[in-house]
């Protein structure tokens, strides 16, 4: 299996910590060199593990958001 490499570009919001100190993030992140998407998942302490996540485009965001001001 290739290793997944990948960079957090802009760290935006935090939502949670569990006790463990892992949060759940919302933030861009480049994965394998590609342009920064938005990204919510859950992250270790020191950033090095992650947890399953959803990874959304500009467009797929700008919808999201665009939705929930709407309700």
């Amino acid at each position: 299996m290739a290793e997944i490499k990948f960079e957090i570009v802009e760290h935006l919001i935090t939502l949670s910590e569990t006790a463990k100190g892992w949060t759940k993030e919302l933030n861009r992140v480049s994965w394998n060199g590609a342009d920064a998407k938005y990204d919510i998942r859950q992250w270790s302490p020191d950033h090095e593990k992650m947890g399953r996540g959803i990874t959304l485009s500009e467009e797929e965001f700008a919808t999201l958001l665009k939705e929930l001001k709407n309700q």
